[in-house]
């Protein structure tokens, strides 16, 4: 029988629940208007490009909106999805005939289904297998606890709930899941949140980064035997004992051949590659058809194609020079296509108007309680780990955060028909989106009230005593300006009544991991997944400055591996723990060898300017223009080195001053102060202030051929630049 005769292509009938969509396959994209008009939107391909413009713009307009609200980005993408669907204007028939009809659903649905897998991949890539099979104690606690606390609670109360408050029975029977849903931190739920809230390097987010690392191997544990005994569970008819055991040692033997076959291959591969050169493209292909037949695969086994996406990417190792590669392959279509594409999916089948006040109630009562209960299980452990309540609380908050493994989780319960429309719209109404509607806010305004609170008095050299220690942090961003740096360090005049203290901050950009680490360059920092040759070549340089010279120095070197947009925060950090004096700072600028502007770091920039906002010390910016005079170092050099010191005025040029003046002690340098003083100024106060710092470095240098001052007195601007 030809359909045709009995369905025009495109049309929809209703068969009870199901929905039976007549659709032509050959309509895939239209002729054009030279061949007949006919609407584009009737063919496959310009519909989904259609659809796909309309959640853009959707979510950029959403997230506008919510900007001052400070709402992570899987808020405005779920609620576009929410905007252009049932709940508000799918309620009009044109619109939704006319750019989201039925027939087109399965093709977005699929194309998102797709897009998550390559999202789940790419977070795989960026997991840590030490941390998270090797966690620390803090954080195999907290998990542990988090997980079995959150269970142990919240699945009795869902129980009591069903029998003491009346609800559909639908409901009674699916409250349970929900809550279950709740008790778990997946780490591809936090870690993009963190990220995205640039929070990620903090106190609080690295102990919630590491607790969900290793909440994540206790949930996919759960979740393979969950799959493996589904045939059991559901008491299927022939053997349903001998399925789940075969598809447990299926799922058993899939595991153990990607860690002792695949993954020892792939790091010998690595090893084998020569230092800097990068991985090719058709090595980067053969990895993404990996990732793709292992997801094949654990479908056919009868296990979630989650499980294989994930796995896949956590066999590679992570960073450069794969991890970097393939996350750098992905992350603009996984930032931009894929991920919003899932999470705009899922607002699409959420219809707001089938949820029923007491539903959204009960589920509200569990969702709140749930996380309720994640912050005082935390509480509670970080009384026992030396945590205060205050990141305690922070920490069991980022701990709730939600994103696409309860999206996958509910999606998934409702195509296999446990959850029905009405709790499948308050699952996403409210256990995602109106979770981290409220909890982001709280995390922000903790956060900001910790950092108001910490105490610390701004060290400058000017209060420095002149027999205590100089301490120096300077921050390296590579090994060309290493022998500058060298110089100003032995520029500083370290003496024995006078030392110094160099902090060694070894910037590195994080790519293709997810985790922000700080290494101690010690004996265990060669266990870490770090690409660290350059990092020890500059170590090896300030070694050889302090054995030059002897007990006057010491240096402790550090590698901070993380997003250039929060470097600065690190910087700070460790400048406060190391009660650091000066903090001297990368230029942004390089020249080229003819004396033009080579190359301009934008990052470098930006980080610059943040650190200047918060530091607790003196920064000073070191304008590294070796290239062109040539970055010859003065130690065990006979020739002088000149430095020149412009005083105009004010608390910088006197930071400078003190510097400048400690300098002048040394036998190889000598240094000029050249003060300019306008004329008429007669500010007595700012003048008194300049001239009791003159005063003192002059006082101090009594007898010092290497200081020499000199004054100008200059009209405006013009006399200045002519002087």
């Amino acid at each position: 029988m030809d359909i045709r005769r009995h369905y025009a292509f495109g049309t929809v009938k209703q068969a009870g629940n199901t929905s039976i969509v007549c659709q032509n396959p050959n309509k895939s994209a239209p002729k054009g208007i030279w061949l007949g008009y006919e609407s584009p939107l009737q063919y496959t391909a310009p519909l989904f490009m259609t659809q796909l413009t309309l959640v853009s713009l959707a979510c950029l307009l959403i997230m506008y909106a919510l900007r001052p609200m400070r709402q992570p980005s899987i808020v405005p993408q779920v609620l576009s999805g929410i905007l252009l669907g049932p709940s508000i204007l799918g309620q009009f028939e044109f619109f939704q005939q006319t750019f989201f009809p039925r027939r087109s659903l399965m093709i977005f649905e699929t194309i998102a289904g797709f897009g998550v897998v390559i999202f789940l991949f790419g977070v795989g890539v960026e997991m840590e297998t030490k941390r998270m099979f090797r966690p620390t104690r803090t954080a195999a606690a907290l998990g542990i606890f988090v997980i079995v606390g959150s269970c142990s609670f919240m699945i009795p109360l869902s129980i009591l709930l069903t029998r003491f408050v009346q609800m559909d029975p639908s409901l009674k029977i699916t409250l349970p899941f929900i809550a279950a849903s709740q008790c778990t931190s997946a780490f591809p739920s936090v870690c993009p949140f963190l990220k995205d809230r640039k929070i990620i390097n903090t106190d609080p987010g690295r102990i919630a980064i590491s607790v969900s690392l290793f909440s994540e191997v206790l949930g996919m544990t759960l979740a393979i035997l969950n799959y493996s005994f589904q045939p059991l569970l559901q008491n299927r008819v022939g053997h349903p004992f001998l399925n789940s055991i075969g598809g447990l040692l299926c799922v058993l033997s899939f595991i153990f051949v990607l860690v002792f076959a695949i993954r020892p291959i792939i790091v010998r591969l690595l090893i084998r590659l020569p230092q800097g050169k990068p991985v090719g493209e058709s090595c980067v292909m053969c990895f993404f058809i990996f990732f793709l037949v292992c997801g094949l695969f654990t479908e056919a086994i009868g296990q979630h194609f989650a499980v294989g996406a994930l796995s896949a990417g956590i066999v590679i190792p992570p960073g450069p020079p794969l991890g970097a590669t393939i996350i750098k392959r992905l992350e603009y279509p996984i930032a931009m296509f894929s991920y919003p594409t899932f999470l705009a999916a899922s607002g699409l089948k959420t219809n707001i108007f089938f949820i029923q006040p007491r539903t959204l109630l009960v589920v509200s009562i569990v969702v709140a309680f749930a996380a309720l209960c994640k912050v005082v299980i935390v509480m509670v452990m970080g009384r026992f780990m030396a945590i205060n309540i205050t990141d305690s609380v922070i920490i069991g908050l980022m701990l709730n955060a939600k994103g696409p493994t309860e999206l996958i989780l509910f999606n998934l319960w409702k195509d296999i028909k446990v959850l029905n429309d009405e709790e499948f719209a308050v699952a996403v109404a409210v256990c995602v989106v109106g979770v981290m509607v409220v909890q982001t806010p709280l995390i922000w305004l903790l956060l900001k009230s910790v950092s108001q609170r910490t105490p610390f008095k701004r060290r400058t050299i000017q209060h420095l005593k002149r027999d205590m220690e100089l301490r120096i942090l300077v921050a390296i961003q590579d090994q060309e300006i290493v022998p500058s740096i060298v110089n100003i360090l032995e520029a500083s005049n370290a003496s024995n009544e006078s030392p110094i203290a160099v902090i060694a901050l070894i910037l590195v950009e994080l790519v293709g991991q997810a985790a922000p680490i700080l290494i101690a360059h010690q004996s265990s920092h060669r266990n870490l997944h770090v690409d660290t040759s350059s990092s020890t070549q500059i170590i090896n340089a300030l070694r050889q400055y302090e054995f030059s010279n002897e007990s006057n120095v010491t240096v402790q070197p550090y590698t901070a591996v993380s997003h250039p947009d929060i470097m600065h925060d690190d910087i700070c950090r460790l400048a406060v723990d190391q009660n650091a004096t000066v903090l001297i700072l990368p230029f942004h600028k390089r020249w080229a060898i003819d004396g033009s502007i080579g190359t301009v770091n934008r990052a470098v920039q930006h980080m610059n300017c943040k650190v200047m906002e918060k530091a607790p010390c003196t920064v000073a910016i070191l304008v590294d223009r070796g290239i062109l005079t040539g970055s010859l170092t003065i130690i065990n050099n006979q020739s002088m080195y000149n430095v020149a010191m412009i005083y105009i005025g004010g608390t910088d040029d006197a930071e400078a001053l003190c510097y400048g003046a400690r300098m002048a002690r040394h036998n190889n340098v000598n240094l000029t102060v050249l003060r300019f003083l306008l004329f008429g100024n007669d500010n007595a106060r700012e003048r008194r202030f300049d001239n009791d710092i003159i005063e003192a470095a002059r006082y101090a240098n009594i007898g010092n051929q290497h200081f020499k001052y000199h004054e100008h007195v200059v009209r405006d601007g013009e006399g200045f630049v002519a002087s």
